[in-house]
């Protein structure tokens, strides 16, 4: 198992499905739907202070964004969390955000990389995350004032 978003990997249709639900069904997490298609490959969106991995202030949020494996390296990722950025900006509340990967998935850390984010130099661990906990993540930040 190589869990690269803090969960492991769903065994069935119906676990999916409760995931959805429990997990990403709000009004700051979005499908990624694929255009061609209209399936959805994956999720993007933002958590404020009480929800984060991180300790937040209270004009700041924390980026996720997960697409499903067949359709990594195509930019979808990027495309998916420049939409987010772009949804922060303009509701003008949330300043700054940050993201956090873990370290031996560097094409995460890429991703916000070609979105502006920069490395804030901390390394930590995530003990909220279902899978992964023990291990390290990198720190990344965007200031949208900029």
């Amino acid at each position: 198992m190589d869990p690269r978003a803090g969960w492991p990997p769903h065994q069935s249709e119906k676990e999916s499905l409760d995931a959805i639900r429990k997990y990403f069904t709000n009004e700051i997490t979005w499908a990624v739907i694929l255009k061609e298609t209209g399936a959805i490959i994956g999720c993007a969106g933002y958590h404020l202070p009480k929800k984060a991995n991180l300790p937040l202030k209270e004009n700041e949020a924390e980026v996720g964004y997960w697409i499903a494996r067949p359709y990594w390296n195509q930019g979808l990722c990027t495309e998916a969390l420049s939409m987010v950025i772009g949804h922060c900006r303009k509701l003008g509340t949330i300043t700054i955000l940050f993201g956090e990967h873990f370290t031996d998935n560097p094409a995460s850390g890429r991703v916000m990389e070609k979105c502006g984010f920069t490395d804030t130099g901390e390394r930590r661990k995530c003990p909220s995350l279902l899978v992964g906990a023990e291990k390290e993540v990198r720190v990344l930040t965007l200031n949208l004032q900029q």
